[in-house]
């Protein structure tokens, strides 16, 4: 593939405002500069399959088609090139990216460096999610995320480049593989985030809660299988938890609990019984509302190096990710849920590419990769309780501090502002 020039991105740049410089209803302003106007940046994504729907397809699609995925205004990013590591009966990665005149490669160096002798993109988006791979003894999904991060450092060592990195959902999954990818971008100097849209999507209902406030307890409430829905329960608790007075200094032990020992913890004041009924108020429910009687249900426990409870709970009552919170000074408690809404095509992910976007201009993590360690490090050890019969686990290496950032979520953000 030739290289892209500054006319060709001028020309494409062009095309696209004349085709539309006015956001679609709920993605947007009209402002008076929008992300059409800024030159785009070219990436590269590595992906493990791309089926319709699947995180690729939801990512690097409205890089392709817009965030809409139909042909309307989308970010200041050019796909340059893909790797797909497992090609499936549904893939439609091969069509799709003949339809738009992007390369797939059969190596992430190849990827990443467009086939030539250099690194000419401006990011690359590590997107290993969904496909067949197996899982280890205590139900970790072993995704090749560690292993396309390591190809990926990999060629940035050899072509002596190193350009921001996007991974999708935790890192890992397993600590060990975690913290290497932590301690490897260190190493290089990558701009690095990683995560799900958790943090960024819509929500049920507004709550205030600004950096630095008085958090006396939360309680959070997610669903389905504990590994892959349980890290974004722990996610959309952590971007809500982080702001407590102090910032963050990581998590010092976990447990995993489940029947009458976690009903106990409730009962005996462990867990906030007025933050857990708060975080129920606002989740959508399914089956028997009465969670007492949920025989699927877990709890994810941790204590906070500042003493902070942290508590999860994981039920097949509710169809939704919620987080109740108690606050000093404040009678009743605040709730929020995440709202996950499919059209159109899955637009929480919008709002993760326009962060990732950000990154990708600026050379700067739009928010800390450090809570997506914590909350990885979290499930992992949460998993590992489990397997040695609920044991409770000291977790010194869980002493991960950051400073969180403000940084809205959807749809509190234009999407065609000029990301910097």
């Amino acid at each position: 593939m030739r290289e892209l020039t500054r006319r060709d991105c001028l020309r494409w740049a062009s095309g696209a405002l004349l085709a539309g410089s006015v956001a679609p209803a709920g993605f947007g302003q009209d402002s008076e500069k929008t992300s059409r106007q800024i030159r785009p940046k070219l990436v590269a994504g590595v992906v493990s399959v791309y089926h319709h729907n699947s995180h690729a397809d939801v990512i690097l699609g409205k890089i392709l088609e817009g965030w809409k995925q139909d042909g309307g205004p989308g970010p200041a990013l050019k796909l340059a090139s893909v790797y797909i590591d497992q090609f499936h009966a549904n893939d439609i990665g091969r069509d799709v990216c003949k339809k738009h005149g992007v390369p797939i490669f059969d190596t992430i160096e190849k990827t990443v460096t467009v086939g030539g002798d250099r690194i000419p993109v401006d990011g690359v988006l590590s997107i290993g999610e969904h496909g067949s791979y197996p899982s280890n003894d205590i139900g970790q999904i072993l995704y090749p995320r560690r292993r396309f991060f390591e190809e990926i450092a990999a060629t940035f060592q050899k072509y002596g480049r190193a350009v921001p990195v996007f991974n999708d959902k935790h890192l890992g999954p397993v600590w060990s593989d975690a913290k290497w990818m932590y301690d490897r971008a260190r190493e290089l100097k990558v701009p690095f985030m990683a995560g799900s849209s958790m943090p960024v999507g819509f929500r049920v209902n507004e709550i205030k809660l600004p950096l630095n406030s008085d958090i006396e307890a939360a309680v959070g409430i997610g669903y389905s299988q504990r590994e892959i829905y349980g890290i974004h329960a722990l996610e959309f608790y952590q971007s809500h938890v982080e702001r407590r007075r102090g910032a963050e200094r990581g998590v010092t032990s976990v447990r995993f609990l489940h029947g009458p020992d976690m009903w106990r913890a409730v009962d005996d004041g462990v867990v906030s019984k007025a933050a857990l009924d708060a975080a129920l108020a606002v989740v959508p429910k399914q089956g028997n509302p009465d969670i007492r009687q949920d025989d699927k249900a877990e709890l994810f426990l941790f204590d906070y190096a500042d003493g902070f409870r942290g508590a999860v709970f994981m039920l097949s009552c509710v169809a939704g990710t919620s987080i109740g919170l108690k606050l000093k000074g404040r009678a009743e408690p605040l709730a929020t849920a995440f709202d996950e809404r499919s059209e159109p095509r899955h637009p929480h992910f919008a709002y993760l590419l326009k962060g990732i976007e950000r990154m990708i201009h600026t050379g700067k993590p739009t928010y800390p990769v450090e809570r997506t360690l914590l909350t990885s490090g979290i499930l992992d050890r949460v998993l590992n309780s489990r397997a040695q019969g609920n044991k409770p686990l000291k977790t010194p290496e869980l002493a991960i501090a950051y400073q969180p950032v403000e940084y809205p979520h959807g749809p509190h953000v234009d999407l065609l502002a000029p990301p910097r």
